[in-house]
């Protein structure tokens, strides 16, 4: 596996772009995001990798920061992901805007993405919604824990089976102050059955 490439950009034509590593050329192809961060062709330039091996072809992918290659690959564990449309995700969204387009279920902006459509979208949501970094798990409550009866009802919905981030989904928007934790477990239980 090679894990990363420094050396002098040698070319860049969107998707793709070499890199001279001390007199070897490695071709990779990278998203729109990565091409935004590098430098002019000459420049010293270090890029993470992934190498895609298919029945066709060996394929280098470049990424100009771990959180893309980290998105790049969870992608790619998606059901009916590959990597043309993998790219397109990074190109089309930064990896902090794709993250909160899980975190708050928002598909619309997903299928702003080229490539992906209402129903890609919703596979997308469902399926990378419990690999929701810590950082924006916590962002919605779900890291510490809501206090009082909410994290009562919300640990109670964690022992039920939920992830972090649907149980703090179901207690959106109910009164903590005035529901005890039973009602509050009632209350998000129910609205689940309702949707």
């Amino acid at each position: 596996m090679i894990g990363f490439l420094k050396g002098t950009l040698a070319a860049k034509r969107p998707p793709w772009l070499t890199l001279d590593v001390a007199g070897v050329g490695y071709e990779l192809e990278a998203p729109m995001s990565t091409f935004y961060q590098l430098p002019e062709v000459g420049s010293s330039a270090t890029l993470v990798t992934h190498l895609l091996v298919r029945d066709d072809a060996h394929v280098l992918y470049g990424f100009s920061s771990e959180p893309e290659r980290e998105l790049f690959r969870s992608l790619l564990k998606v059901s009916g992901i590959g990597a043309r449309i993998a790219l397109g995700v990074l190109s089309g969204i930064s990896v902090d805007g794709f993250w909160r387009c899980v975190r708050d279920r928002d598909a619309v902006s997903l299928t702003r993405v080229p490539g992906v459509g209402r129903k890609t979208a919703e596979r997308l949501l469902v399926e990378m919604a419990d690999r929701l970094p810590e950082a924006l798990d916590a962002g919605s409550g779900a890291a510490a824990g809501p206090a009082g009866s909410e994290g009562e009802a919300h640990g109670a919905l964690l022992a039920l089976g939920y992830k972090p981030a649907e149980a703090v989904r179901m207690l959106q928007d109910l009164d903590a102050a005035k529901l005890s934790t039973e009602d509050l477990i009632r209350e998000a239980l129910r609205r689940v059955h309702r949707g």
